[in-house]
């Protein structure tokens, strides 16, 4: 009787052990959704190309026209049609920072009126700059400093 009280306990301590409390994973529709979404968007800000300014300017050179075209045809595009763009306006070092920072926002709104001018919603586009403060080359030339003077542009959701 010992045994079988025993064996009964041992059991039911296998069987509860056995059964778990956890609910079961599943992956919903609005995971899913999110999952492809950041893939659409990191797909197209893979593609997406800065353009570049001259010293003290803010018009649009002539030679980055194509890749200005090139980004407002992908910001046009059907997977990219309800996402929004941030254009982000970018300089050298040189001049103070209140400059660089004015010189940055007018940069980032040429873009902007050029995007729009190409069937881009200006609804969708968001300006920002950073001024002096992200260069992407630090040493003392001429050639790093024509890398900084630049808008960035970010696709996000």
């Amino acid at each position: 009787m010992k045994k079988l009280v025993f064996l009964s306990a041992v059991f039911a301590a296998i069987f509860m052990a056995g059964c778990s409390s956890k609910a079961p994973t599943t992956t919903t529709n609005n995971d899913m959704y999110s999952k492809d979404m950041a893939s659409i968007i990191n797909g197209i800000n893979s593609r997406v190309q800065n353009i570049y300014f001259d010293f003290d300017k803010f018009n649009i050179r002539a030679d980055q026209q194509g890749a200005l075209n090139s980004n407002a045809a992908l910001f046009n595009s059907g997977d990219a049609m309800g996402l929004r763009v941030l254009v982000e306006g970018n300089c050298d070092e040189w001049g103070s920072d209140e400059y660089n920072y004015a010189l940055g926002v007018k940069r980032a709104k040429t873009a902007k009126d050029a995007l729009v001018a190409q069937g881009v919603s200006e609804s969708r586009i968001e300006i920002a700059s950073n001024g002096e403060s992200k260069p992407v080359c630090t040493e003392r030339s001429k050639a790093c400093d024509a890398q900084n003077r630049r808008d960035e542009f970010r696709v996000m959701q």
